[in-house]
């Protein structure tokens, strides 16, 4: 019986480590150097958490306004994502990531000091603008470390860090909030600069390297020539709307109309970045290759439209954390695929361009989503508002099966 228990142990043990080696296996320094910096950074992500709740509970805006502010953020992302690409392409991928989190942290510590309307929506801007720079380059690094057979893999490490800071940070900062919401600022801020201090230690040699040669892109390189990214990329953004505001307004919804605590609120949206670590690498590792991109994408966009349905027809907090798993379900399914099919139609001379133009999605999300909600909520409440997001959301995932089959006759 001993020796039978201790076989079953050393079995079990081999299987682990082949599982771990095929999941984390063959990903290179640099890339968990890159998700090093993302676990610091994202740790420290309660601001945009939390930002409609301090803007109407703590500053006593009203929705109407706090709207035009969360508008004035998502202007600024869509600025930085398309200046960040083309600095990237221009500049290389070091220079951007570290003056973004830099820029990005000193500008969280000066928002903080204003409770002024129209200062607060120019501050809004330059510091989604700093922030939003920073996903390109991050994208075209990604790629520049890894090759085709470890990308998506390279991809979802760096997700894993995002997820993980992600589960700690809206956590800690739900607590933070019932003592002081500048608080969340001041963390938001602080991690920002000690992410750019581990770019500058660790990955300035590395891209120095890589990013001597700088290429300039043709007519026929550009992003836009290429249609069916175009098409895609639309898609992408219909979802990245309904998706981008379960973590803005959702927490809004959370207070207002089912009453949650802040602590609660915290919680809850911190599931959603714990089960991405526990379970995307894993999954990735298994399914990679196996499937169709565009079909798993699809399949992934479908699984929000679930979390909508239970947006719009409960209050209960264990069944809007059930639809918050769908939501997850959804991202770990979606999104890692959405980045790998935009890089691998890109070429080394234009990752910043394709990479600036796929984030932009979140940011073109991030400007339609206050405007969208707002007045949705305001003329017909929250309900309304996750019915609007569900179809829209089922519109996209047609639009992926589409695109799909087209790719799958064109071969």
């Amino acid at each position: 019986m001993k020796n039978l228990k201790s076989n079953f142990g050393f079995a079990s043990y081999l299987i682990l480590k082949q599982i771990l080696k095929n999941t984390f296996g063959g990903l290179s320094r640099e890339v968990w150097l890159l998700s090093a910096v993302m676990f610091i950074n994202r740790s420290g992500t309660m601001v945009v958490a939390f930002l409609s709740v301090y803007l109407t509970q703590e500053l006593h805006f009203s929705l109407i306004d706090a709207g035009f502010i969360l508008a004035a953020y998502g202007v600024g992302s869509l600025t930085g994502t398309w200046l960040g690409g083309k600095l990237t392409d221009i500049l290389g991928n070091f220079p951007v990531q570290f003056f973004s989190l830099f820029i990005g942290g000193i500008m969280f510590l000066v928002t903080v000091q204003t409770q002024h309307f129209p200062t607060l929506i120019i501050l809004a801007f330059f510091l989604s603008v700093t922030g939003e720079a920073y996903r390109p380059a991050n994208n075209a690094s990604i790629a520049e470390f890894s090759n085709h057979q470890n990308f998506t893999r390279s991809v979802s490490l760096v997700r894993l860090a995002i997820n993980l800071g992600w589960s700690i940070g809206p956590a800690l900062g739900g607590f933070l909030a019932a003592i002081n919401y500048k608080w969340l600022f001041y963390v938001d801020g602080f991690t920002n600069i000690m992410a750019a201090g581990l770019v500058l230690l660790f990955l300035r040699k590395s891209h120095k390297k890589r990013d001597r040669k700088i290429v300039n892109i043709t007519s026929r390189e550009s992003v836009l020539k290429d249609r069916i990214f175009v098409v895609f990329i639309v898609f992408v953004t219909f979802y990245a709307i309904a998706f981008f505001q379960i973590f803005t307004i959702g927490p809004l919804f959370f207070k207002r109309d089912c009453g949650f605590s802040e602590q609660e609120i915290g919680l809850l949206l911190g599931v959603n970045g714990l089960l991405v670590v526990l379970i995307e690498m894993f999954l990735i590792a298994k399914i990679d290759g196996k499937y169709q991109k565009l079909r798993l994408i699809s399949f992934g966009v479908f699984l929000v439209v679930i979390n909508f349905v239970f947006f719009a027809f409960t209050h209960n907090y264990w069944l809007l954390m059930l639809g918050i798993v769908f939501a997850t379900f959804s991202e770990i399914f979606a999104m890692p695929y959405m980045n790998t099919f935009s890089l691998e139609r890109a070429t080394p001379q234009n990752r910043g361009a394709y990479s600036g133009l796929y984030s932009m999605t979140w940011a073109i999300a991030s400007v339609f989503s206050p405007f969208l909600s707002t007045q949705v909520i305001d003329k017909f409440g929250f309900q309304a508002l996750w019915i609007v997001l569900g179809s829209l959301s089922l519109v996209a995932t047609f639009g992926f099966v589409f695109i799909g089959r087209y790719l799958k006759k064109a071969l």
